[in-house]
This record gives structure tokens, C-alpha cells and sequence, in this order.
């Protein structure tokens, strides 16, 4: 079979106006961005306001594994067998971060038959958007250290600002860093540090946001540090969030492209799911609703990541609920878990597969409480055998949960035609309002441990003395009623990546808090999981080229 890229270069892409012109959407609804890429306006927006919405279908998975998932992949998928049995689908998704993508995923638009294009596009500078969050955060960073240097009227405490700059790449060495020196002129010398960019709250306010109004709302609202005498100092003290709204009314609109099979895709955000609360934007979801009978999207990582976080923040925000959810597993992903290495896993083992089966159970558990009905979807790996599948699915019948046997990989949508007949009776049955794993009115430590112990399986949590003192502050400034996102490894069900399967007797660690009052929700950082990454020894950079034609290489 084909590479990746080579697969995405033969596709029969359509001009970006069929694709719109399938969606019934007229010039004024959308924006040119080259031959196969557009931006959908704020008039689309408005327009679609009165419309029903179609019905959502949340793609999720176990715990990712060296050994691939493929979640995307069936996302895309998905969404093309959907169309196959002519039903009107439209699939949501993430932008792809420059920092996996050269460093060590290599991308992030599908795989196989079943990508979203052009996918080289996608996965490096698209519309922008990212770059225009890089560009809206280190702006606020030079307007704090601006306002410290012309005199500090808000009586800023340079040891306290909070506010990161930002990087749209793996970098270790930025860390912790020092600005500011070089004597008077040059500022005042503080301790920084950097983040990736997708885990700026400014991706997080813009994925929340419902219209222009309510981003500017919500970067007025944002916390940069606090004053001498400890109080919170936000965006609007400094006057900002009109330029930081500017910088950013492009990258609101959310972009059209399409799938292999030109089944249309609408991309917008791009949080990371172990850092950030890992889902595309609001209006991407819900305008990709208005505009088809299923939108087929997905939320970064595991159950206990992506899909808790949509369940228990982005709903909340956004007013919806899915229909149905698809849990993708893999063979391969799930006899790791069972603890077998990485180089054996080309290697029949049903007894390594049944005791990796815990962790998708344990996935299976967390959308049951939700009270949302899924699919388990099995990615095939061509090393999968006979037996291996037959195992897997007779215990998914044992356990009663409908599963689906998926080759989109290799097939496309045909590849996902039962599963799409499957998630279309999933989704139409009659179940029970979503269920929340915590109510808004639960302190801070409460809401923590119920996600610690509802979805990860934890027996308790214990906070380091600088998370109880911060949460006390959360307490003191009024910000005990928001939502949690915790800050997680994602290889994990625990905060310990090595913890594959199902741990159990383990304990949570709470090491830090923020506010992130602007995207609506406080981060709880768990473990050692960090906000800046830092690249493999062997990045997927490393693979990468582009001829003299401009043909590019490497990029999967």
C-alpha cells in the first residue's frame, strides 16, 4: 500500500466552491483560501442560526500506545461511509500542531484512503490560525512586559505574571527563561517560559467562543498574573483585548477543506487533549450540524482525556449533546496494554490481547456513565490474524457492546460501511440526557476527585501543598464554579505513563492550578505532564523534504 503523502498527492480533489456548492452554501458564505481551502464567513453563521442540527457523533479511543489508533483515521473514515449509505455527513476536526507533526506523530489529517486534503497544507501552515494564536498571545506577553517597563499603573508583580509566551513547535530549551535584560532600556528582567501554542488559553478561548462578541468577552476575562497584594489582573485592566480580538478575527472562521472521497471536512482549532481541553472549535461542531444530517468529530486522546473533557466542558459551552460515541481500539494498541513489547506485536497473542482488553474496558465504562450510547470500532492492522479479531469481538458480545470490524485505512468509506450502519442505530436510539461527571456547584477538590475516580479509576488524589494553596485562592476570588480540565499523560489511565492497561490502587497527584478564566475552566496539572514538549531523538523532521519541483517528502 501506498505512503501517506503519496496517497493524499493522487487524490481528485474537488475545487473548494463544489464542495461548498454541496453544502448549498452561496458565494457570500465562504472565503477562498487557494484552489481547495476555504474560510466559512460570520454571515454562514448567522444564516444557519434558525436551522435544526444534525445529529453528532463523538469519536473516541483507549489509551494510545506507540502502536497506533488510528482515531482520525476512523473520524474520516467515517464520515465517507456515511456518505456512501447517502446520508449527508460532515466531518470536525483539529488543526494539526507543527510540534507533533516534526517531532514525533508526524501529522494529523487520517491515514490510508481515509485522510482530509490537501493534507501537506493541513499539517503545516494551513490558514494560519495557529500562527495568528502564536502572534495574539506573545502580543499580550510584549504588552505586559511593556506596561511594567512605561511604569506599572496596575502595580503588576513581575514574579507573579502568570501569562506564557507561546511556540507552535517542541522546544525544551524555552522552558524557563529569562527576558528583560540588558540594563534599563531593554525591560524589566523576570523569570518566562514558553508553551506550545495550542495550550495558550487564547486556543481555548477561541475553540469555546461562540461569535466575535463573545471571543473578545472571554479575552477580556483572561488572567495574566496578579498584583503585589495578590490580586488577579485580567486582559481588560490592560486594555488589549480589543488588538488581541483583531489579530484574531480570521482565525475564528472556521476552514472547509475535504476527505479523499470529497466528503467535507470542516477543521478549526486545535488544543492538545493531555494539556488543553483537546476538541475543535465550538462553531466548527455546530455549524458542520447545521449543514448535515451527521457530523462526525473527534476529541484528542482516550476517554479519560478528549472525549471526558467535550462531555464535561465543551457541551457545557457550546449547548449540545452527541448522539452516539465511537470507541476506537486497535489489536495491536490493546496487546501492548496487555504487556506485550512493541517489536512482538506482529506476533498472534490472544492471551496478551484479553488482558489489554481491560483498558477499553475501562473506556467503555466511562461513555456508560455519561450515558451515551457507542460502538467499539477495531481498526485492522494487516497483522491482526483470524483468531486475534474473533477474540476481540466475541468479547465485545460478551460484554454487550456493538462493535464494528473497520478497514478505512485501506478501503476508504467502503472500508466503514458497517460501522457507519451501526452508529446510525446508535444515534437514533432514545437514551437518557447527558450526565455530567461533576455538577458546576461541587468545590474544586470534588470535582477533581470524581474525574480521578470515575474515569480514571483512581483511589484518591492527593494535592501538593501548592495546589491546596491555590485552590484556595480559586476559592477566594470566586472561581470554585467552574469546569476542571486536567492536565494529564495520555499513555495512561494514572498519571504515570509506564501504567499501561487498567492500574488499579493508584493516586492521582495534583501538582498545580490555574485559572483559565477566559476559556471558562481551571487546569489541574497531574504528574509530570508538560506544556512545552520536547522533541524524540529521532524526529519525524528528520524524514522530511521537498524537491525542486516543490513535491513534498516524508510527511505522513
Amino acid at each position: 500500500m501506498n505512503k501517506d503523502i503519496d496517497i493524499a498527492f493522487e487524490a481528485q480533489m474537488k475545487p473548494i466552491k463544489d464542495i461548498a456548492a454541496g453544502l448549498n452554501l452561496s458565494e457570500e458564505d465562504w472565503e477562498p483560501y487557494g484552489h481547495y481551502k476555504a474560510k466559512l464567513s460570520d454571515k454562514l453563521e448567522q444564516k444557519l442560526e434558525g436551522r435544526s442540527s444534525g445529529k453528532i457523533i463523538l469519536t473516541t479511543s483507549i489509551n494510545p500506545t506507540p502502536a497506533g489508533e488510528g482515531k482520525s483515521t476512523v473520524t474520516v473514515g467515517l464520515g465517507q461511509a456515511l456518505n456512501k449509505l447517502n446520508k449527508k455527513a460532515v466531518i470536525a476536526l483539529r488543526e494539526p500542531s507543527l510540534g507533533p507533526t516534526m517531532g514525533l506523530k508526524g501529522g494529523a489529517a487520517g491515514g490510508g484512503y481515509s485522510q482530509v486534503v490537501p493534507m501537506e497544507e493541513i499539517n503545516l501552515h494551513f490558514t494560519g490560525d495557529i500562527h495568528a494564536i502564536t502572534s495574539a498571545n506573545n502580543a499580550l506577553s510584549a504588552f505586559i512586559d511593556n506596561h511594567i517597563h512605561q511604569g506599572n499603573e496596575l502595580n503588576i508583580d513581575p514574579r507573579r505574571i502568570s501569562w506564557k509566551r507561546v511556540v507552535d513547535l517542541n522546544d525544551r530549551a524555552l522552558r524557563e527563561v529569562v527576558v528583560g535584560l540588558g540594563g534599563p532600556v531593554k525591560g524589566v528582567p523576570r523569570e518566562d517560559g514558553f508553551m506550545i501554542s495550542v495550550a495558550s488559553e487564547i486556543m481555548a478561548v477561541l475553540c469555546l467562543a461562540s461569535d466575535l462578541q463573545d471571543l473578545k468577552e472571554r479575552l477580556a476575562r483572561m488572567v495574566i498574573g496578579y498584583t503585589y497584594d495578590r490580586k488577579p489582573v485580567t486582559v481588560q485592566e490592560l486594555g488589549y483585548e480589543g488588538a488581541l480580538t483583531l489579530l484574531l478575527k480570521d482565525a475564528a472562521k472556521p476552514n472547509l477543506v475535504q476527505t479523499l472521497e470529497n466528503t467535507p471536512a470542516i477543521i478549526h482549532g486545535g488544543p492538545f487533549a493531555n494539556i488543553a481541553h483537546g476538541c475543535n472549535s465550538v462553531k466548527a461542531t455546530k455549524m458542520a450540524a447545521k449543514l448535515g444530517d451527521y457530523v462526525v468529530t473527534e476529541a484528542g486522546f482516550g476517554a479519560d482525556l478528549g472525549a471526558e473533557k467535550f462531555l464535561d466542558i465543551k457541551t457545557r459551552a457550546g449547548g449540545f449533546e452527541p448522539d452516539a460515541v465511537v470507541i476506537v481500539a486497535t489489536i495491536r494498541a490493546l496487546k501492548m496494554h496487555g504487556g506485550v513489547d512493541k517489536k512482538e506485536l506482529q506476533n498472534e497473542n490472544t492471551a496478551a490481547l484479553m488482558e489489554g482488553a481491560a483498558n477499553l474496558k475501562k473506556h467503555m465504562e466511562t461513555i456508560e456513565q455519561f450515558q451515551v450510547p457507542y460502538v467499539i470500532a477495531i481498526n485492522e492492522f494487516p497483522t491482526d490474524t483470524k483468531a486475534e479479531i474473533d477474540t476481540l469481538t466475541a468479547w465485545c458480545n460478551q460484554e454487550g457492546a456493538p462493535v464494528s470490524l473497520v478497514q478505512v485505512h485501506e478501503k476508504g468509506g467502503s472500508g466503514g460501511l458497517d460501522l457507519a450502519e451501526k452508529v446510525i442505530a446508535a444515534a437514533d436510539q432514545k437514551h437518557q440526557p447527558l450526565a455530567y461527571t461533576y455538577e458546576l456547584e461541587d468545590s474544586i477538590e470534588q470535582k477533581i476527585e470524581k474525574i480521578a475516580r470515575r474515569i480514571y479509576g483512581a483511589a484518591g488524589v492527593e494535592f501538593s501543598s501548592k495546589a491546596e494553596k491555590q485552590m484556595r485562592q480559586m476559592n477566594n476570588l470566586g472561581f470554585n464554579n467552574l469546569p476542571i480540565c486536567m492536565a494529564k499523560t495520555q499513555y495512561s489511565l494514572s498519571d504515570d505513563p509506564s501504567k499501561l492497561g487498567r492500574p488499579e490502587d493508584f493516586t492521582i497527584t495534583v501538582r498545580d492550578l490555574y485559572p483559565s478564566i477566559g476559556a471558562g475552566f481551571l487546569v489541574a496539572l497531574t504528574g509530570d505532564v508538560m506544556t512545552m514538549p520536547g522533541l524524540p531523538k529521532n524526529p519525524a523532521a528528520l524524514q522530511m523534504d521537498v524537491d525542486a519541483s516543490g513535491v513534498v517528502k516524508g510527511l505522513f
